[in-house]
Parts: C-alpha cells; sequence; structure tokens
C-alpha cells in the first residue's frame, strides 16, 4: 500500500489547534475576568500601554504591534465575506492568537482582555476594523475572540 502523504495548509493547521485548545481552556472551570482598562500613550507615542484588568498584567501595545495586527486582518476581509461569520471569525481568533503570540507572548493578557484588540484597531486602523466587523456580524472584535 503506497504511504499517503497529507497536505496541509499551516492556517488549518493553527486553527485546529486553537480550538482544541479553546475548547479546553472553556472546560476548565476557570473563570475569564471581564471588566474595561484603560490605555495611555507614552510622551513619545511610539508605544502605547494597554493595562488589563486586576491580576491580567500589562500588555504593551507598540505602534509597529498594532500596525501589524492592522496589516493581518486587512488582506482577510474578502475571506471574511467569503466565508461567512463563522468561519470568518474562527479566522480572526487564530489571526489574533498568533499576532499575540509575535509580539511578547502576550496571549494571556489579550485573553483576560479582548477589548485590547478593539482599542488597538480603533486607533490604528478604524476602517479595517469597521469592514471586519461588518463581515463578521460582529458588535466588536472582542465579541469574536473565543480563545
Amino acid at each position: 500500500m503506497p504511504h499517503r502523504r497529507w497536505k496541509f495548509r499551516p492556517a488549518l493547521l493553527i486553527a485546529g489547534a486553537l480550538a482544541v485548545a479553546s475548547l479546553t481552556a472553556c472546560g476548565s472551570g476557570e473563570a475569564v475576568p471581564t471588566g474595561s482598562s484603560g490605555t495611555t500613550t507614552s510622551a513619545t507615542g511610539s508605544a502605547a500601554k494597554t493595562t488589563g484588568p486586576a491580576g491580567a498584567g500589562e500588555a504593551v501595545i507598540t505602534d509597529a504591534a498594532a500596525a501589524e495586527l492592522c496589516g493581518m486582518i486587512e488582506p482577510e476581509l474578502s475571506n471574511f465575506r467569503v466565508q461567512g461569520p463563522t468561519l470568518g471569525r474562527f479566522s480572526l481568533n487564530a489571526m489574533v492568537h498568533e499576532w499575540a503570540l509575535r509580539n511578547g507572548g502576550i496571549n494571556g493578557q489579550v485573553l483576560a482582555d479582548k477589548a485590547v484588540v478593539d482599542r488597538v484597531t480603533t486607533g490604528a486602523c478604524p476602517d479595517v476594523r469597521t469592514e471586519a466587523l461588518t463581515a463578521l456580524e460582529l458588535p466588536d472584535l472582542a465579541a469574536g475572540l473565543a480563545f
């Protein structure tokens, strides 16, 4: 019998891993802190320091990191429209998780304060954020994050 070699797209592998991680985290019985947090900009304007809810730690989101998130979302807007809200939200989730890993491994802070994604995109690319919200049928990007 010949050996079959399966070709998977890296995005599908990441998405599958995130789905398993999400299900595992959701079933752990741990409470996810909620609440609002503030954003301050340094005197130079080069970095936005976002403080999460009490005990969540601080996530420092630089202007470059904000631009990177916008740059990841923008080319996916047409895919969000074609895939529909359900698959599009799954893609958004994978994208934000990857972005957080690339930018200091701040996944825990993003999980504890999902609204950070809205604050970052509102400041860096409000038009891209609005298009994503429309395509994904979301009131805010935080509502589409389940990781």
